[in-house]
């Protein structure tokens, strides 16, 4: 097996910041620590323009029907799994719209799964089994930018036709060579030598953040700054939609509780049947007209 190059990774630099970490004083540390995250929005503010057009794509992907698929290793793969999983009750879509690949499966998830990440031909394999085709967005997540599983993943989407876009920690990164819109932001070195979870998975986090909730608002999941299809999957989530209808509408918690109740519980379509004055059946056609899009519905 040929040795890998990490010399030329800034993810792999030590911080000259945190020579002497174990000397220091747990405030010390905790202190020195904060000031390296402080650098990662920052570093993310760069690559926005970046950022824009894997966003514009992933949006385009979910007009034609496609879904977001993340792919990657360890921790990169663990973020991916996170988004794709949280989208589900945050914006009321199906599972299958936005997919957390992680090489070595599920169980990778809570423990290394031993050369998985070293694998182009699995990353391809995985998506082969999702039946990926061209209205489909991939994202390859890779802090060092350089993961085989992730660059096999990303070859084959490029076959299939699908689009394809990657976030790594590096400058120049390898897996920026196979996708359509790299992001490639530099955090600088870690806090701790080589500890990609830290500063650059929380670069990744926020790109995340950005990617899954914006592209949503792109396709009407959004009113105003609402989520409005939010799953009352629990009391918490029950009480919480019953107060975005009433900061949609202005309505009081007894007006709001009733058209929840009347919505079978659809906080988006609760609300366009008091913006509109409209029973369920007219302001579910109002809805599809609109594209789900609740402010084309009072136009």
């Amino acid at each position: 097996m040929s040795k890998i190059n990490l010399e030329n990774l800034t993810t792999e630099r030590r911080n000259e910041a945190t020579f002497g970490l174990d000397e220091m004083s747990v405030k010390e540390a905790c202190q020195k620590m904060n000031q390296e995250d402080q650098k990662v929005a920052l570093a993310v503010e760069k690559e926005l323009a970046s950022i824009e057009k894997v966003v514009e794509a992933t949006i385009a992907a979910f007009k034609k029907g496609g879904r977001l698929i993340y792919m990657g290793a360890g921790t990169s793969g663990r973020l991916g799994v996170l988004d794709a999983a949280e989208c589900v009750p945050t914006f009321g879509v199906e599972p299958e719209m936005v997919i957390g690949l992680i090489a070595g499966g599920d169980k990778a998830m809570t423990v290394a799964v031993e050369g998985a990440e070293d694998s182009a031909e699995l990353g391809a394999n995985d998506l082969h089994e999702l039946k990926l085709n061209e209205n489909d967005m991939v994202v390859g997540i890779a802090a060092s930018g350089r993961t085989p599983y992730v660059i096999g993943g990303l070859d084959y989407a490029r076959q299939v036709g699908a689009a394809t876009g990657t976030i790594s920690c590096n400058k120049d990164a390898e897996i920026s060579k196979h996708a359509q819109f790299p992001i490639e932001v530099d955090c600088g070195p870690e806090f701790l030598t080589g500890s990609t979870r830290l500063k650059s998975g929380t670069a990744q986090k926020l790109i995340l953040n950005m990617i899954s909730t914006i592209s949503m608002i792109g396709i009407g999941k959004v009113y105003n700054n609402l989520m409005v299809d939010v799953k009352a999957t629990n009391e918490k989530l029950v009480e919480r939609s019953k107060r975005i209808i009433m900061q949609a509408t202005e309505v009081d918690y007894q007006t709001a509780a009733r058209f929840f109740t009347a919505a079978d519980e659809n906080v988006k379509l609760a609300i366009v049947m008091i913006l509109t004055d409209s029973n369920k059946e007219t302001a579910a056609e109002k809805l599809v007209a609109a594209d789900g899009f609740v402010k084309q519905t009072l136009n």
